[in-house]
């Protein structure tokens, strides 16, 4: 994925061979479960068809001497086998990428790993590809990883399989072997939508059936797997589909040309013909088609060019560029699936960064519709997705975002998934729909606004959020400030955690997922209080740090005021006001923060409050004094 770490990529265009005839490009990876022979499979492929170098067979043969693989054969997998640790333990981690040229076609192979912890690199390489070769050990039959690639295969648009029986050589090429495992995988896919399923016995180490027919297998009439691979047919006429051109960069090297870098994500575009920026509605006419070797007339899916618009309209990255025919969705919210990557699970109500090939933005998974069981394809209810599973999603991002069905459009149709704390790529996904909902909701314009209200109030308006542990003292504290702010004739409103759980929240229970919606809500009460010109005191424990930066960021800068409220756990579980830990660590009360569930204390707090040995009211005047001075600063500034 050009951001996965991007989720898709286009065709290329056909190329011209040495002879004239035009040569198609055809993606395909290898996949499957560990030791299934992937790596070999591909080092073989290349080794017969002299896309091995002398110095790389010789590579090899010290490889072997070093490391003592394969007896006295070429281990063709460290052909493949690039990274040091693959080669050391004997396995693929990282995708790698192969290039294979025939007389009838030219070939991008990707070799995906076979290890459950690297599902990810396997979605990687299925993003791009047209086909994918699933590998299977016949003496171990289909796998549970035999079935997760071939689900993901056919989730990231891959419609065209091969079902390679490798190591028939171990079992004398056995045709009941082979039959029954076909028959065993063609039962698991039956309800995917695979358009070609071409089964091949094989054996990858001695190169059966991989170039040309063996004589091993008398028994079998198909194809070898190269003459499949350079005969099947993949897609159909892709400059027919609505153009679609991803702005990934506006191109401005002086005051004379002003042009739109990307790659055609699909369909075809002419100098003249009329386009529509999607976010904004605004028309022009393609002026020039700028490569590098020069301006073109029609560029095709698949190619990277600069559009010169005949308008200077304001363009920008992240934008689309598309056919006034046929406009991608505009949508704040849709459905899609989601492939979970990250060992924390996947929470309703938390937000993630969306990353597009071309933007990122805030999104929160906002219902978990149920997760997809890889073996029966059954739809199970779920309320979060551990690592490797699949479900389906309704999400909800800050602004709108054009966006294609990913059957549609695997490039405008897909994103990956980013938690805001790490960085780290937690998932990816495929989008199914807009939700009709979003198209048919819109923001009123009210004549009262924020400003307005606060000025009625004459005081800003700021959220101030105790965060600690149970008995902590958040509560007792957050209750004397509210004291001191009404006694000054501010206008205020305290939101205690406990009180919200008997109304609005009274259907939350104290599991993870639970405790993300039950702050996501206490964040929206907050920001509409917010909005009415008040000041806010929400106490919370809110244990998780991913909660507490969503509620700072879906405020204005400034307005979101962390309160670490900092009491060690045995003097929490010493004071027990409500007698919840000596419930908690008999047993009595599961998901308690600080006993069996974790508490993720704030790393930077506004306001850092360590209560041993003070006085509440002492740290309800030091958050005191922190507001008066925000509060003149706000004032001098205005």
């Amino acid at each position: 994925m050009s951001n996965l770490e991007t989720i898709a990529s286009s065709d290329e265009p056909t190329r011209a061979g040495a002879d004239g005839q035009t040569k198609s490009l055809l993606r395909f990876l290898t996949c499957g479960s560990v030791d299934d022979g992937k790596s070999t499979l591909i080092g073989r492929l290349l080794y017969d068809t002299n896309f091995v170098f002398d110095d790389q067979l010789s590579a090899l043969e010290r490889d072997r001497l070093k490391r003592g693989t394969t007896d006295d054969t070429i281990d063709f997998s460290l052909l493949v086998d690039g990274l040091e640790a693959e080669r050391e333990q004997g396995i693929t981690i990282d995708v790698a990428y192969r290039f294979l040229s025939t007389a009838k076609r030219r070939f991008i192979i990707a070799d995906a790993p076979g290890h459950t912890e690297y599902t990810r690199n396997m979605v990687t390489a299925a993003s791009t590809a047209d086909l994918a070769i699933v590998l299977v050990d016949v003496q171990k039959g289909i796998s549970q990883q035999t079935r997760r690639h071939a689900f993901i295969a056919s989730l990231m648009g891959i419609r065209h399989i091969v079902l390679a029986v490798n190591k028939m050589d171990l079992l004398n090429y056995d045709p009941g072997v082979y039959q029954a495992i076909i028959d065993q995988f063609q039962s698991f896919v039956a309800g995917l939508d695979f358009i070609t399923i071409r089964p091949i016995p094989m054996s990858a180490l001695c190169g059966s059936n991989l170039t040309t027919r063996s004589a091993e297998t008398p028994w079998y009439d198909g194809p070898s797997l190269l003459g499949h691979l350079e005969t099947v047919q993949i897609g159909g006429n892709v400059s027919a589909r609505p153009f679609r051109f991803p702005v990934q960069w506006v191109n401005r090297p002086d005051q004379s040309f002003r042009g739109f870098s990307g790659n055609i994500a699909a369909g075809r575009v002419s100098v003249g013909d009329a386009v529509v920026v999607a976010k904004s509605g605004q028309t022009s006419t393609i002026k020039r088609i700028v490569t590098h070797d020069g301006d073109l007339d029609m560029a095709n899916e698949g190619h990277a060019v600069t559009l010169v618009l005949a308008d200077d309209i304001e363009v920008s990255r992240g934008n689309l560029l598309t056919s006034p025919l046929a406009p991608p969705n505009m949508s704040d919210q849709f459905q899609a699936h989601i492939i979970w990557f990250a060992q924390e699970p996947m929470l309703p109500g938390r937000s993630y960064i969306l990353r597009t090939e071309t933007e990122s933005m805030a999104t929160t998974v906002t219902v978990l519709k149920y997760r997809i069981e890889i073996n029966t394809h059954a739809h199970l209810s779920a309320r979060s997705l551990a690592m490797n599973q699949i479900g389906v999603c309704n999400l909800s991002t800050q602004q709108a975002t054009c966006f294609d069905s990913y059957s549609e459009n695997r490039v405008t149709g897909s994103f990956i998934l980013i938690d805001r704390l790490t960085n780290a790529t937690v998932g990816a996904g495929t989008i199914m729909h807009a939700l009709r909902r979003a198209q048919n909701i819109h923001w009123q314009t009210v004549s009262i606004d924020k400003a307005a209200r606060a000025d009625q109030k004459n005081q800003r308006p700021i959220v101030l959020w105790f965060t600690g542990l149970s008995g902590s003292g958040k509560s007792t504290i957050a209750n004397l400030v509210e004291g001191l702010l009404h006694a000054q004739g501010r206008h205020t409103y305290l939101l205690d955690g406990d009180n919200v759980r008997h109304g609005l929240n009274r259907d939350l229970g104290f599991a993870a997922g639970d405790r993300v919606e039950n702050i996501r809500r206490i964040t929206e009460v907050a920001k509409l209080m917010a909005d009415a010109g008040l000041i806010v005191l929400v106490s919370a424990i809110s244990p998780f740090r991913s909660e507490r930066q969503m509620a700072r960021e879906g405020m204005p800068k400034g307005e979101f005021v962390e309160i670490f409220v900092d009491t060690p756990i045995d003097e929490c579980m010493r004071r027990d006001p409500k007698g919840l830990y000596k419930k908690a660590q008999a047993g009595q009360i599961p998901n308690f923060t600080g006993i069996s569930s974790p508490y993720e204390a704030p790393e930077h707090p506004d306001i850092h409050l360590k209560t041993m040995a003070r006085d509440p009211q002492e740290l309800a005047l030091q958050i005191e004094d922190y507001l008066t001075r925000v509060f003149d600063l706000a004032e001098r500034q205005s």
